[in-house]
């Protein structure tokens, strides 16, 4: 991986202790899932959704990516979708340009599509906007993690999802154009790194004890 990534991802490691069991509880339900999967070895499909699919969801699909690659839990593939096509938000591709992410641009319109790479040895995630039931999307036999409370409360049905799970988020779009808007981007991401790497950090325990919390 990128070294400025690693390093980011090595001291995150140190702080899952800062989760609150609460949420530990919570997270856990996506460590069962993979490693449901994975004991059947079957593949892992991981969307996460939000209304706009421009900030948090996009932020969930990458990290987990990274997560996967990182521990390395094979067969595990990534998306992201909303209830509204919008665009993957450039305060949200900022802040993962600040941690060493190199993203590139590989259409030009109003939803461009983005390559999003964090090491030489793995593919990109590729990135852009679209309804969860998109056709790049899984239709069936996925886990959906709502990332905020908007597409929780406005999507009561996902066709085809095995698990849900509302690991909600604040959304950062309330600081845009503020001083505080690449602080509000940063720690959003850290958040939602620091969660999706606890997931899958717990797949590495033996016979996934999962019930600590």
């Amino acid at each position: 991986m990128y070294p400025k990534i690693l390093h980011f991802i090595q001291n995150l490691e140190k702080e899952f202790e800062t989760i609150p069991d609460s949420r530990k509880k919570l997270l856990q339900n996506i460590s069962r899932y993979i490693a449901e999967k994975l004991s059947h070895k079957k593949p892992i499909h991981l969307m996460y959704v939000c209304t706009h699919n421009s900030r948090r969801s996009h932020l969930g699909q990458i990290w987990a990516k990274v997560a996967a690659d990182y521990y390395n839990i094979n067969n595990v593939s990534t998306y992201s979708g909303g209830t509204e096509i919008t665009a993957f938000n450039i305060n949200a591709i900022n802040a993962l340009k600040r941690l060493g992410f190199i993203i590139k641009t590989i259409t030009d319109d109003k939803n461009p599509e983005y390559e999003v790479s964090y090491a030489n040895q793995f593919s990109p995630s590729l990135c852009f906007s679209k309804l969860f039931s998109d056709k790049k999307n899984p239709q069936k036999e996925f886990a959906a993690i709502m990332t905020c409370s908007d597409a929780e409360e406005n999507c009561p049905f996902i066709s085809g999802v095995e698990l849900r799970v509302a690991t909600t988020y604040h959304d950062p779009k309330n600081f845009d154009n503020t001083p505080l808007q690449d602080q509000m981007y940063d720690e959003r991401c850290k958040q939602i790194a620091l969660e999706t790497f606890f997931v899958f950090s717990l797949l590495k325990i033996k016979q996934f004890e999962f019930n600590k919390y």
